[in-house]
C-alpha cells in the first residue's frame, strides 16, 4: 500500500471532524441565546478552560484537567486489567474440571446480562465512595464476558494441537502455556477491546456518584452548577480520550499479539 492510500483515511476523516466542528461553531455563533446555551460553541468552552489555567471546580477544590483524565484512565485501565487476568485464569481453571464448568457455567451467564452501572449501589455500600468501586464497576462489566469468551476460544482449539504436543513431550501445563494461552490471547484481547467502551461509560458514571475527580465528575459538577460550558467541555474530553485509548488498544494488540490471523 503506497503512503498516499496508506494516509487517505485519516486524511478524509479528519477533514470530515474539522468540517463538522467548523459546522458546529457557525451553528453556535450565529443561532439564538437560548441554543448557544446548550449548545455552545468549542470557541466558547475551550475559552472558559483557558481562563480557568486548565482547572475545573471552584476555588481549593478546583482540580487540573492532566489530573481528571488520568484519574479516569487509570481506573478504567486498573479494572480491565484485573478482569483480563482473572478472565482467563478463571477459563484456565475450568477448562481444567468439566465439573466444576458445569457448576460455574449457569453463573457465569446469569450474571453477564447484568449492566455494571446496576453493581454501583453495592459497591458503594462495601467500598465507599473511593477509587475501589470505580475499578469494581469496570471489572464487573468485563470480567463475565471475558471469562465466557475465554473458554469459547479454548473450545475452538483443535484437539490435533494438545495430541501433537503432548506426544512431543509437553507436560499440562506446558501445553497451555505454549498452545493454550497464544491460541486464545487474540480473540479474548479482541473481545476486550469491543467491551472497553461498555467499560469507560461504567467508569464515567461510577465517577459521577460522588467522587472529587476524573471526566464522570466533570460532568456531574457542570451539572450540578447548571454550566452548559463545563458540560459540553467534559462531553468533548470524553470523546476525544475514549478514541485515543481505542487506538492505542489496537495498537497493543497489534504489537504484542502478532501471531494473530
Amino acid at each position: 500500500m503506497t503512503p498516499g492510500r496508506h494516509a487517505a483515511p485519516y486524511l478524509v476523516g479528519g477533514a470530515f471532524l474539522a468540517s463538522l466542528v467548523a459546522a458546529w461553531e457557525i451553528a453556535g455563533r450565529s443561532a439564538d441565546s437560548a441554543l448557544a446555551a446548550v449548545l455552545p460553541p468549542p470557541s466558547q468552552f475551550l475559552s472558559v478552560l483557558l481562563d480557568s489555567g486548565f482547572r475545573i471546580g471552584l476555588g481549593s477544590q478546583a482540580v487540573p484537567l492532566a489530573q481528571s483524565i488520568l484519574s479516569t484512565l487509570l481506573r478504567v485501565f486498573g479494572g480491565m486489567a484485573i478482569a483480563f487476568v482473572a478472565a482467563v485464569a478463571t477459563g484456565a481453571l475450568l477448562s481444567l474440571s468439566r465439573f466444576a464448568t458445569w457448576c460455574f457455567s449457569p453463573l457465569l451467564y446469569i450474571l453477564a446480562p447484568i449492566a455494571p452501572i446496576a453493581w454501583i449501589p453495592t459497591a458503594i455500600v462495601v467500598f465507599g465512595i473511593s477509587n475501589v468501586t470505580a475499578v469494581f464497576i469496570v471489572f464487573m462489566g468485563v470480567y463475565f464476558i471475558l471469562t465466557i469468551a475465554t473458554l469459547a476460544e479454548i473450545r475452538r482449539i483443535p484437539e490435533e494441537y494438545l495430541t501433537v504436543a503432548a506426544n512431543l513431550g509437553a507436560r499440562p501445563g506446558e501445553r497451555w502455556l505454549r498452545v493454550v494461552l497464544p491460541a486464545i490471547l487474540p480473540g479474548v484481547f479482541t473481545l476486550l477491546r469491543t467491551n472497553f467502551i461498555a467499560a469507560w461509560m461504567a467508569v464515567l458514571v461510577a465517577e459521577m456518584v460522588g467522587l472529587r475527580d476524573g471526566l464522570g465528575a466533570i460532568i456531574m459538577m457542570g451539572r450540578n452548577l447548571f454550566n452548559s460550558d463545563l458540560i459540553m467541555l467534559g462531553m468533548a474530553v470524553i470523546g476525544i480520550a475514549g478514541f485515543l485509548v481505542d487506538r492505542l488498544l489496537m495498537l497493543i494488540g497489534t504489537r504484542l499479539i502478532w501471531w494473530r490471523v
